[in-house]
This record gives structure tokens, C-alpha cells and sequence, in this order.
């Protein structure tokens, strides 16, 4: 990261000549870095994770979900790991170029307006439901601190879910809670993507270092698509914690099941977002800094084998 600051007039039109229809290019470093940044950001923050899942499933305090993974003992602090070191790196490859894809064939000639952004960030966001859900859902299970006993390891799980019939195998396990996984990604995605260069744009027209405004931007879009979306991520921690035929309430059920046990109350329900905020705000602005640079090394790049 030894480049020089840009200037807010060199700034926007580099910027916008990347988004130009065949200008555009995605090198497979892009990818890599992508899933790179994911699968670092999701290790260093899986701890805080973790607490967090506590409280969505327990509703209780910090100092509380902390007490009760230190009691577990530290062979269990990075359990269920594995499946979202893996999921968040598909995921670093899916959701940039899954979107680029999709923004390139919804507006191929450009500008990308705000509903081009919006459809293809929402788009991008129904594929990973679909490729990524049953990852969320393993990693549910195994965080579980209820469930050790029965499910001590990844393998212990899979061979649950393969013991169902197909449909079982899909509604019951792999992909149990799949629809608010689905409007939860959707969504998200498209909140994050109609925005961040926006955003971008409008921070790198105060003159700030080039990598400043993809990180505010990124930190940004991450704490408000997870304030707005966290009710949906409590419902999904909940309903794929659940294991076998006799506890399988409906969606519906679910949601009723959490407001109740939350005490009807909105507050309750936000118990642990402090620490989804500092997870997302870190993850976020991390994943769209290192992504940015990279775009502009390729660029860069490119620009000096046609020059």
C-alpha cells in the first residue's frame, strides 16, 4: 500500500472508467485476494462470533456467554470453525463476482444506476443462500454448546443429515431455516453493494488516503445492513440449532417462539448486536479495503502492458 494519494479529480473518473463495459476487468488475483481477506477477517473475528451466537441462542449477557466458553474449556473455543472459514471464503469469490456478473448483464452498455446495483447485489445475494446455507447451518449446530455431547465433530453432523431421506436431507438438514438465510443474504447484499461506492465516491472527493474511503465504506455498509437485518440473523441461529423430526417448528412458529422467549421485547432481541456491529464494521471494511487495492494494482497493471 506504498501509492500516492489521489486527488479528488483524479480520483472519480479513474474510478468510473472502471465501471465502463468491456474496461472492466476482474483478474483471478481479485478472486483470490477476496477470499483471502474473508478467510483472514473470519478467524480473527470468529471469537466474537461466537460470543454472539451465545446470546441468539441463550439470550444472555456478554459476561455471561464469555463465562460459559471459558468453562467449556479452550479445545472448545474455535469449535465449528472449519465451516465458515470455508463458507466466508466461497463467499469472497461469490458475492464480488457473482455481482460484477450480474451488473454487466443487467447494464451492459452502463452507467450502473442505483437499481442496477440493487438487482444484481440482490441476485448475488440468492446464490450465496443457496451455495452457502448449508455451511451456516453446520456451523450452527457445532456452536451449540447443548448439542457436544451428540455432535462432537463436523462429521458427527453430516452423518445425521445423510441419515434422512432427500427431502429430509434438504428441509431437515442442510438446508433447515433456508428462507430467512435467503432474504437475509438477498438483502444484505443488496443494501451493500447500492451504496458502497456511493459512499466511496463521496469520501474520496474530500482528498482522504485512497484506501480510507473503501474502508469507512465498507465498515459502514457492514454496521447498517447488520442493524437493519439482525432479527432475521437471530431467527436463523435459532432455527438451525435445531436438530431431528420432533423439534422442527415451522417458520412462523420460530419467529413467534423467539419474540416470546425474548419477552416481546426489540431490545431483547438486539441482545449481542454491540458485538455484531464491531464484527461486521471490522470484517466489512476490511474485505472492501483489500478488495479496492487490488482492483487498482490490476488496473494499474493493465494499464501499463497497453501503454
Amino acid at each position: 500500500m506504498g501509492e500516492q494519494n489521489h486527488s479528488p479529480g483524479n480520483e472519480l473518473p479513474h474510478r468510473r472508467r472502471a465501471e465502463i463495459p468491456g474496461k472492466k476487468s476482474w483478474h483471478s488475483q481479485a478472486y483470490a485476494l477476496g477470499a483471502v481477506s474473508n478467510f483472514m477477517s473470519t478467524f480473527l473475528t470468529f471469537p466474537i462470533y461466537k460470543v454472539v451466537f451465545r446470546q441468539q441462542i441463550h439470550a444472555m449477557a456478554v459476561s455471561e456467554a464469555v463465562r460459559q466458553l471459558w468453562h467449556e474449556g479452550p479445545q472448545y473455543f474455535y469449535r465449528g470453525i472449519y465451516p465458515p472459514l470455508l463458507s466466508k471464503t466461497l463467499q469472497g469469490t461469490l458475492l464480488f463476482g457473482t455481482y460484477d456478473s450480474l451488473l454487466c448483464s443487467l447494464s451492459p452498455v452502463g452507467p450502473h444506476t442505483l437499481g442496477h446495483r440493487w438487482a444484481a447485489g440482490l441476485m448475488s445475494g440468492v446464490v450465496e443462500a443457496v451455495a452457502l446455507s448449508p455451511f451456516e447451518r453446520v456451523q450452527n449446530v457445532l456452536q451449540d454448546g447443548r448439542k457436544q455431547a451428540r455432535f462432537p465433530s463436523t462429521f458427527s453432523i453430516l452423518k445425521e443429515f445423510n441419515s434422512y431421506g432427500l427431502w429430509g436431507r434438504l428441509s431437515l438438514g442442510y438446508y433447515r431455516g433456508f428462507w430467512p438465510v435467503l432474504a437475509r443474504n438477498s438483502l444484505g447484499s443488496a443494501l451493500y453493494f447500492s451504496f458502497k461506492d456511493p459512499i466511496q465516491d463521496g469520501l474520496a472527493e474530500q482528498g482522504l488516503p485512497y484506501w480510507v474511503p473503501a474502508l469507512v465504506s465498507g465498515s459502514v455498509n457492514g454496521t447498517i445492513t447488520c442493524l437493519v437485518l439482525y432479527p432475521l440473523i437471530v431467527l436463523v441461529a435459532n432455527m438451525q440449532s435445531h436438530i431431528g423430526w420432533q423439534n422442527m417448528p415451522s417458520l412462523w412458529a420460530s419467529a413467534q417462539d423467539v419474540w416470546n422467549t425474548r419477552g416481546r421485547k426489540l431490545l431483547l432481541i438486539y441482545r449481542g448486536g454491540s458485538l455484531v456491529i464491531v464484527r461486521s464494521s471490522v470484517t466489512w471494511g476490511l474485505t472492501t479495503a483489500i478488495h479496492d487495492f487490488l482492483q487498482r494494482k490490476s488496473r494499474s497493471r493493465k494499464e501499463l502492458k497497453t501503454d
